[in-house]
């Protein structure tokens, strides 16, 4: 069973939209080294930045930074 992390979702969600960091930041107003951040976990994005990210991608920001999953088919 893996454990699937926020920073693992909004990764997930960027390469579903086929995007690369750099895109995803120009689309939402931030520089790429925010978006490697936050996907890597080492920057809080912020309100504005989750809500901005939530937004984009159409989910909640509960679901996008706070909760977690377990997989069971893994």
């Amino acid at each position: 069973m893996s454990q699937i992390v926020p920073n693992q979702r909004l990764v997930s969600l960027r390469k579903a939209a086929q995007l690369t960091q750099e895109q995803l930041a120009l689309k939402i107003g931030v520089t790429q080294s925010m978006i490697a951040h936050i996907e890597s976990g080492t920057k809080d994005p912020g309100k504005d930045n989750k809500l901005k990210l939530a937004a984009f991608f159409g989910v909640t920001v509960e679901y996008l930074f706070y909760e977690v999953y377990y997989d069971v088919k893994s």
